[in-house]
């Protein structure tokens, strides 16, 4: 199996074990994204509520700051954009 397959895998997985709640501002579904290779966050698909950027410096810590982006989402530790936020 080459390096991108087991990065696919390794990430499919994290995304299997983090459960997520629907957004708190509008009910939408979440979706954990992981930016650029140093930070993981929430945000919803349908307003663009989001957790904050949980960074991460080694591969070690990487599935830590997910669950923790997790984590923040589903005590709806979130914020808005929209007007009146």
């Amino acid at each position: 199996m080459g390096d991108n397959m087991k990065m696919q895998d390794a990430e499919g997985s994290i995304h299997a074990e983090i459960h997520l709640e629907d957004c708190p501002y509008c009910g939408g579904p979440g979706l954990l994204e992981e930016e650029n290779g140093w930070c993981w966050y929430v945000v919803c698909l349908d307003c663009g509520a989001q957790t904050a950027e949980m960074a991460y410096k080694t591969t070690e810590d990487r599935r830590a700051a997910a669950r923790r982006a997790g984590e923040l989402w589903n005590m709806r530790k979130v914020v808005n954009a929209a007007p009146g936020e």
